[in-house]
């Protein structure tokens, strides 16, 4: 056994007096005059008469005929004073629709700020008016809409106050549940820009959320304004300074709402073209496909969705981002595919991203990424009373292209979850693999329960356990977990423990590592100074994290000393220290030709995070990471360029640069990616994304045109390429896929 020792530090002890800064105000959830924040209250209006929707709310009778809501409370710059510009919010409602409108003054109008004019682009850089609806009023499940001044459609779903979260990114970027951007609703928004500000009106449908019909309905409702050319955010029920609108326990409310049951039934069919060509194949020739499917999307009620999909296919899907790993243990890969994303929240029981007992991907893509192709299936979701349950069937096809088999399959997944009252709940899951070759033995399952228990609004207790079975393994098939959180008045504590046994096997699941002991904890506190230069709010906090082996060997252990200083013009500056420990059990190989030899390294490392002000033209983010690695040190380095052109140019350039000497070699990694898009309007966009990974000296291109209709369906032209400097273009296809949503209950 090798063991390194770093030389001693005394630069974390300087970091640690961030913790003790005299002199600055610990913001509460108080307004400015001192008094507690309430919840309020609004009254939805029953119209007899639709507003028209074309973006002019000031002139049009129907809206002025509602009194507003007009205050709204900032959470950033100045926690806790009112809105610095004035804003109205009406809400009404007939048998078949929800209209909202907002007039939005502005001082500045020729200063509004739009980054971004595609579907679901996101709102924090932008100036913008989201809302949430609360539609059980269980304090944790809701549906948002947003839009800023060029109109753009924003949507998603919000599951357990948006926890569970592991990545979220969009267009198509992935998201393990909690907070849900990829669910696409059939609704209708439009904004007019004035010398008075800006100016929106919806139209939602009904039947595209889901409710308890009946008499004087009372819905959750927060909403939140953006105003950007001061990093203003604001909203209407206050919230504590580390919440934002998934916060539905702290959400107002909108009372006297009697709505009925509509009905819903959805058919959305595609027709696909793709020609194709593999270069690394004799004689390569072009080959041309063609193919189709259908989803079916049935109301059996306000509660209860039944979705059917046959032959489903993702080909707008935009690729994976390249990863180079650097250790022992598994990449985690973002789902991006659109069906199992919706109610992805119901759906997800486990440790986002460490331990998920559900994992999609598992459906319709090997292991070596290959596309497994999915016969189809069905997905039941929705409420009963206060539980919600959840269950999904998917079958796939066996392929054997040469080099491996994969047989096919039926995933099943059933799951229940019922809420109790201050943010508590039970659940249960089951988790099958079941291979439809008639092997006895082929088959995988998984049983777990989890749940949670809220201690009034500043704490909660989280956990699960889970069991598996597989043939052939008898032993410790657990895995559990154990999360005491505290979330207050800018102070955030975690205090965890999770436990993965030797034998426990979740194949339609994601490990990041096998068989581990790990105990851990996060504290931070968001500071809020007054009148220091330009600071809007500091973040101290500290991390620790370890994993053992079940043979009591610390595989890795992770200190992480860090505070973020973030300025009112947007920009934010992260210093950390980190002090790592990694034991290796046996040697591995980290690059071709490289090996890290069994033993225990102990060293430190430096961490800066700094980036511009994102609303900007121009905006930068620069990453670097300097210090010990496996005995030798790694120097890592990463900057990214974003660039756009008004609303409708965007651009994104990142390279991501390794250099790490070892004891046994050198070696250099190097991940390039770049990002644009434009938007011709809101519903009319191009897209690339081109990437470079030195690891594997490989060039892939993903280029999709889309032209959208309802609810993210369309015409979409996706381009792939790939290439490297020794064989040249290794593959290369073009796909046209059109779909359609026909709504045929109106």
């Amino acid at each position: 056994m090798i063991t390194m020792h770093p030389k001693p530090m005394k630069r974390p002890f300087l970091l640690l007096v961030i913790f003790l800064i005299p002199g600055y105000n610990f913001a509460q959830a108080v307004l400015s005059n001192g008094t507690a924040a309430e919840k309020p209250n609004a009254q939805a209006s029953v119209l007899e008469k639709a507003p028209k929707i074309d973006g002019n709310v000031i002139e049009d009778e129907v809206w002025q005929a509602i009194a507003p809501m007009d205050q709204l409370w900032q959470s950033r710059p100045y926690f806790g004073e009112p809105a610095s510009e004035r804003t109205e919010i009406r809400i009404a409602y007939n048998n078949q629709t929800l209209f909202i409108s907002a007039v939005c003054f502005d001082s500045s109008p020729e200063k509004l700020v739009v980054t971004d004019a595609r579907r679901d682009a996101s709102l924090d850089n932008t100036d913008a008016i989201i809302f949430i609806f609360d539609t059980y009023n269980d304090g944790q499940n809701g549906f948002m809409f947003g839009t800023n001044p060029v109109g753009v459609e924003y949507d998603a779903q919000v599951d357990n106050e948006g926890q569970g979260n592991f990545n979220s990114n969009r267009q198509q970027g992935g998201t393990i549940g909690g907070f849900n951007l990829n669910w696409d609703a059939s609704w209708t928004v439009k904004t007019h820009v004035g010398d008075y500000g800006w100016t929106a009106e919806f139209a939602i449908p009904l039947r595209t959320i889901r409710y308890n019909p009946g008499e004087n309905k009372t819905w959750g409702l927060n909403i939140r304004r953006n105003i950007r050319k001061t990093n203003e955010i604001a909203y209407w029920s206050p919230l504590p300074i580390q919440f934002d609108l998934k916060r539905l326990s702290l959400a107002g409310k909108l009372r006297g709402l009697n709505l009925k049951n509509p009905k819903n039934l959805k058919v959305i069919p595609y027709v696909l073209g793709e020609v194709a060509k593999d270069f690394e194949v004799e004689n390569p020739e072009s080959e041309f496909d063609a193919d189709f499917g259908v989803d079916v999307k049935y109301g059996l009620s306000t509660n209860l969705t039944l979705d059917l999909t046959y032959n489903t296919d993702f080909a707008q899907v935009e690729v994976d981002d390249q990863q180079v790993n650097l250790d022992r243990f598994n990449l985690f890969f973002p789902e991006k595919r659109p069906f199992f994303l919706e109610n992805a929240g119901l759906f997800s029981v486990g440790s986002p991203g460490e331990v998920d007992l559900f994992f999609s991907r598992r459906i319709g893509i090997g292991e070596n990424g290959q596309q497994v192709p999915i016969v189809g299936g069905a997905r039941l979701s929705g409420k009963i009373n206060k539980t919600n349950v959840g269950f999904l069937s998917m079958f796939t096809e066996s392929i054997d292209n040469g080099e491996s088999l994969i047989t096919g399959n039926n995933f099943t997944v059933t799951r229940v979850n019922h809420e109790f009252g201050n943010r508590s709940a039970l659940g249960a899951a089951f988790i099958n693999r079941q291979g439809t070759e008639g092997l006895d033995d082929d088959f995988n399952r998984t049983f777990a329960v989890d749940g949670k228990y809220g201690i009034g609004q500043k704490a909660r207790l989280v956990g699960y356990f889970a069991k598996t079975v597989t043939p052939g393994i008898d032993e410790d098939e657990h895995s559990f977990q154990l999360i005491g959180k505290y979330e207050w008045n800018g102070l955030n504590v975690d205090l965890g423990y999770t436990e993965v046994g030797e034998g426990f096997n979740p194949e339609v699941g994601f490990l990041g590592r096998n068989a581990f002991r790990k105990p851990n904890f996060f504290i931070m506190k968001r500071i809020r100074p007054k009148n220091f230069i330009g600071m809007l709010e500091l973040r101290p906090h500290i991390s620790y994290r370890s994993y053992w082996n079940f043979d009591g060997f610390q595989i890795t252990s992770f200190l992480h000393i860090d505070n973020h200083w973030e300025w009112k013009n947007g920009i934010e500056l992260h210093t950390g220290f980190n002090i790592t420990s990694e034991g290796v059990v046996e040697d591995f190989e980290i690059s071709k030709g490289v090996t890290v030899p069994a033993g225990t390294y102990n060293h430190a490392e430096s961490q800066i995070v700094f980036f511009t002000n994102p609303s900007k033209n121009v905006s930068v983010n620069i990453r670097s990471i300097i210090g010990g690695f496996f005995g030798g040190t790694r120097a890592n380095n990463t900057g990214t360029l974003r660039f756009r052109f008004g609303d409708r140019f965007n651009s994104e350039f990142s390279l991501s640069h390794n250099d790490i000497k070892l004891p046994n070699g050198d070696f250099t990694t190097d991940i390039f990616r770049s990002r644009i898009a434009y938007s011709f309007t809101p519903s009319i966009f191009v897209q690339s994304l081109i990437q470079y990974n030195s690891v594997v000296d490989q060039w892939t291109a993903n280029v999709r045109f889309g032209w959208l209709q309802k609810a993210n369906t369309g015409l979409f032209i996706v381009f792939n390429e790939a290439r490297d400097d020794f064989i040249g273009v290794r593959n290369r296809n073009l796909i046209v896929k059109y779909t359609r949503l026909f709504d045929l209950v109106k």
